[in-house]
């Protein structure tokens, strides 16, 4: 994955959730990140794979709610999604070139 090599953690540990248990991050939880560019390029690769994996969904919406004026401490959440990525490569929704997809949906309204 590129964007591993990019934050820096081809090496680190999978996680098993997106986000850090506990974690409350909001827009005045400290000093401004320096770099505020690489905070909005990792959450837009991040948006980008919510659309095949849906189980981060939350969490880069979470942290999508930052781009404004991040912080370190949402910097610091953003490699966890990574993280988390890293020990679900197996997992995801995959739609093949070829398929015939028929989408069908049922409602129980009373």
């Amino acid at each position: 994955m590129d964007i591993l090599s990019d934050v820096g953690l081809t090496g680190a540990k999978p996680t098993k959730f997106p986000l850090q248990q506990g974690l409350h991050v909001s827009t005045i939880t400290g000093p401004s990140f320096s770099n505020p560019e690489l905070y909005k390029r990792l959450v837009g690769r991040l948006l980008y794979l919510t659309l095949t994996m849906p189980d981060i969904s939350y969490a880069v919406q979470h942290l999508s709610q930052f781009l404004q004026q991040p912080t370190q401490a949402h910097y610091q959440a953003a490699p966890h999604v990574l993280r988390y990525l890293k020990g679900t490569t197996n997992k995801g929704l995959y739609y093949p070139a070829n398929c015939d997809f028929h989408l069908t949906s049922y409602c129980d309204a009373d």
